[in-house]
């Protein structure tokens, strides 16, 4: 039978290939919820489809239209829900941390409140961050107590408890997955793998933090979307999975190969600069729950995914030269 997900923060990086992977199901009827009007069509994934007639998009805010939002779900009543909106950024979070809390955390509890008790839904997949931990060294499962440093990570700590306490108390069917550090073909620009091609491109040097030495577990957006709908049809509620690659890597030694992709000298390309505050050491998790649970493992090699950033942002090029290349905050 032909299925809804209602897939709220369609507009972002990891919503808009989780849509994607979603439309190859013939099956599957896809509504897409953003704050902001749909992106332009090199930065969506699911945009260089030729049929989107299973898919519709609405703009509503979460923050200022939950009522909206709630007469949407109870017109069409999705049998899953998920949910990527929110504000992401890491250290701008210590600038504006109230509005990291109001999105990430109050706007949540506004719609959780009000989705409780609707049984038409099957799962609400909630995409939560490993930034929640703190540094991540050794062997962090998911029974790994919360540390976060940020108020970023703070803020979805706080909304990954307040979910838990509404499947303990009314079996809200929340699954929650905590994915490392996606990158993949139409990622936002000001991010380290995107930008680091940009300024090659532009023959400009590119700002290592801290001189890159933080490990970071870089997983491809596509082998994320595939974990993430194992989750949201057959993972358990109340329970948190990890995805991530099977090893770190230095920040600088992704650099590094991005250099050699595109036939640049990595020591005359980068430039050391003060790490950022609350820059944890590593970003490593471990992800064999997901593994036996699903069957599911990163399918795509780090060369592989940074050649298809490359790739892309070539093909995009006279587009992406135009748009802002550094983050700006929309609060």
């Amino acid at each position: 039978m032909p299925e809804t997900v209602l897939v709220i923060g369609s507009n972002s990086f990891s919503g808009g290939d989780f849509i994607d992977l979603l439309l190859d199901d013939p099956a599957m009827h896809v509504l897409g919820v953003s704050r902001s009007s749909e992106k332009p069509a090199f930065m969506l994934a699911y945009r260089g489809r030729s049929d989107l007639s299973r898919f519709r998009f609405e703009q509503i805010d979460l923050n200022h239209d939950v009522d909206k939002l709630l007469a949407l779900i109870d017109a069409e009543r999705p049998e899953y829900i998920v949910n990527f909106a929110a504000q992401s950024e890491v250290a701008p979070s210590w600038i504006h941390p109230e509005e990291w809390f109001e999105t990430n955390t109050v706007a949540l509890a506004k719609l959780v409140k009000n989705l409780t008790g609707k049984d038409f839904i099957k799962r609400y997949l909630h995409v939560s961050s490993p930034e929640a931990y703190g540094n991540c060294v050794g062997r962090v499962t998911e029974e790994a107590p919360d540390n976060p440093s940020t108020p970023y990570a703070a803020s979805k700590a706080a909304a990954d408890m307040l979910l838990s306490v509404y499947h303990k108390q009314y079996r809200f069917p929340v699954v929650t997955v905590r994915a490392t550090n996606v990158y993949g073909p139409h990622q936002q620009l000001f991010k380290i793998i995107p930008r680091t091609v940009i300024a090659l491109k532009m023959g400009k040097r590119i700002p290592l933090h801290g001189g890159g030495v933080a490990v970071k577990s870089y997983i491809h957006i596509r082998d994320v979307s595939r974990g993430g709908l194992a989750m949201l049809k057959r993972g358990n509620p109340g329970e948190r999975y990890h995805l991530s690659p099977d090893e770190g890597i230095a920040v600088a030694d992704v650099v590094r190969t991005i250099c050699e992709l595109l036939g640049a000298r990595y020591e005359d390309s980068v430039e050391v600069v003060g790490e950022r505050p609350g820059q944890d050491a590593a970003y490593v998790i471990d992800s064999e729950k997901a593994r036996k649970a699903f069957g599911w493992r990163p399918e795509i090699a780090l060369e592989t995914g940074l050649a298809q950033v490359v790739d892309w942002i070539e093909a995009n090029w006279d587009a992406i030269r135009r748009e802002p290349l550094e983050y700006i905050h929309q609060p």
